[in-house]
């Protein structure tokens, strides 16, 4: 009995040894050492990490440990582990983990991790360019050969690997992990990963993710890397506001009376919403009322100046398949109901009877609503409005100042004043910008200024000019055609040549006149007074012709404004 005894407590203390000796998933993949999850839903496809890790295929190596520094060749390979989070639940939330390795090193076509050329003076020749030829001795054997040789083809629990068209290529296993439960795949230098949130509490988790590298003998550990997700109830947006005169579209400051556009972005990567309803209702806080459209587009004006707060509200509705309808059992028959009446009294003589209806909602079960809120403050300001250029005017010069040709464009606006001026020159198309010039406005009661500007050659122009202030800028443009030195010469010859014709045609004839004319006595007539003023007439309106004045009266020239 004694030896039986000795024999049962040697085998119990095998089993402890064992037990205790056993690596599981979670003491590996933990990296942020975490309290484990005793309590979860199971995500599709995923395993516990409460199952056993093969540490013999796969090396556990905690942070500092020296076999870290010689897990790869020329240098330190890391892991950048991104999400698409936040993530509606309900919704997949989506995770890429690339590889960046040391530099000069990159994987080719076949999966290998090659040196790149010419990357450096170091880097080694030509018959040493692989930092890993996987290939070479992965054509030794075939899949089945490599399926049976359990240091390869095998996942830390003992599952093969799947076997893909380009298995030979997939040298990185990838085994990621996030509320308590695991997930494993292989792949290249990067691989990417989605999770559906339906099972996955409301809140911040973490996913991590250890990379091993194939190896003759043993999976070797290159990298790990971790990122938070967020998975929550409310549909996760944003909104773009924008307006056309809009100096700074991120200061939440825009010009009144001016269409300010609102346009919301809905976050769903995964597309989980698009086969719902949406609707979006807005407060803009003037006093407009509420306001709902399906549209994620709106317009709106804000008429006063001020500080305003913009709230949003987005409502969606998700259809989701149909929970199955509860068959009523029958209704008793008045035998049966009187027998039950009956029992029940008897039992319990003080109690009554208590009528419990449940009615089935089609729409309960079919759909679920979610909801996403907006809120931000933003100010109103009176703002530029509108730029004019109501007058161009060459400026003429003598022949030693002929060099350039200066333009003077006289410009209003409406709204605010403006603080600076810009002026871009570009060609006919106004595609190709030649030059611009800014320059600072005096400080004036009144939107009116004369911008002088030079062009270098003759020719037509695209001529942008914008006026700004701290919060606003509008735009006028124009087309001009620019005469050089010599073309302003040509033109004042051809009005000397015409004003001198002129002076010859009415000497000509005033010496007919003379000639002709015969003595007669002073006597009018009403037929020659008649003919006269005819005359008077032709004359005058040929000297108008000819010998014009300027009769300008446009106020706006009478103070002209200062040049800038």
């Amino acid at each position: 009995m004694s030896r039986v005894c000795h024999h049962l407590g040697f085998l119990l203390l095998a089993e402890a040894v064992l037990c205790t000796a056993a690596i599981w998933f979670q003491d590996v993949l933990n990296q942020e050492r975490t309290s484990p999850v005793t309590s979860y839903k199971k995500l599709h496809g995923w395993s516990s990490d409460q199952n056993e890790w093969n540490e013999k295929l796969y090396p556990f190596w905690e942070e500092g440990d020296p076999r870290w520094k010689d897990c790869w060749k020329g240098g330190k390979v890391t892991a950048k582990l991104v999400t698409d989070s936040p993530a509606l639940v309900g919704s997949n939330v989506t995770f890429v983990v690339t590889l960046q390795f040391p530099k000069c090193q990159r994987e080719d076509n076949d999966g290998n991790i090659i040196y790149e050329r010419n990357c450096t003076q170091d880097t080694p020749a030509l018959q040493d360019q692989y930092v890993y030829n996987w290939t070479k001795w992965i054509n030794s054997c075939g899949w089945e050969n490599c399926t049976r040789n359990q240091s390869h083809n095998v996942f830390p629990d003992g599952r093969p690997f799947p076997h893909h068209p380009d298995w030979k290529r997939r040298n990185f296993v990838y085994l990621f992990h996030t509320f308590g439960q695991y997930y494993q795949k292989t792949g290249r230098f990067s691989t990417t990963v989605s999770v559906n949130t339906a099972n996955i509490t409301l809140g911040k988790h973490v996913m991590e993710v250890s990379i091993y590298r194939r190896g003759h003998s043993t999976h070797v550990p290159i990298a790990r890397a971790s990122s938070i997700y967020v998975v929550t109830d409310k549909i996760p947006l944003f909104v773009n506001m924008s307006q056309k005169n809009d100096r700074n579209i991120s200061d939440s400051i825009f010009i009144k009376d001016s269409p300010i556009t609102f346009d919301v972005k809905i976050h769903d990567p995964s597309s989980y919403l698009n086969n719902s309803v949406i609707s979006y209702k807005w407060d803009f806080g003037d006093g407009s009322g509420l306001f709902v459209s399906s549209s994620s587009i709106t317009l709106h004006t804000y008429a006063l100046q001020g500080n305003f707060s913009l709230n949003l509200t987005v409502q969606a509705i998700i259809p989701v398949p149909c929970k199955p309808v509860t068959p009523t059992p029958p209704l008793p028959t008045s035998a049966e109901l009187v027998l039950s009446l009956t029992i029940e009294l008897s039992s319990n003589p003080d109690s009554s009877t208590t009528v419990k209806t449940t009615e089935d909602n089609p729409d309960e079960g079919c759909h679920i609503y979610r909801y996403g809120y907006y809120r931000t403050n933003i100010s109103i300001v009176e703002g530029i409005l509108e730029v004019n250029i109501i007058q161009m005017t060459n400026i003429q010069m003598t022949e030693s100042q002929a060099e350039n040709s200066l333009v003077d464009f006289v410009v209003t606006c409406q709204g605010s004043l403006p603080t600076d001026v810009c002026t871009v020159v570009s060609d006919p198309t106004c595609q190709m910008s030649q030059s611009v010039v800014c320059d600072p406005i005096p400080i004036t009661d009144k939107c009116l200024l004369t911008i002088r500007r030079a062009f270098d050659e003759p020719g037509t122009y695209c001529i942008n000019i914008t006026l700004g202030d701290d919060t606003s800028q509008a735009l006028a443009s124009a087309l001009i055609s620019v005469n050089g030195g010599s073309s302003s010469g040509a033109t004042e010859g051809i009005f000397i040549f015409l004003g001198l014709l002129a002076v010859f045609v009415i000497i000509v004839a005033f010496v007919l006149y003379k000639r002709y004319k015969q003595y007669k006595p002073i006597e009018r007539s009403p037929g020659r007074a008649e003919n006269q003023e005819g005359f008077n007439a032709y004359f005058s309106n040929f000297k108008a012709i000819f010998f014009s004045t300027s009769n300008e009266k446009d106020p706006l020239l009478k103070s002209k404004p200062g040049i800038v």
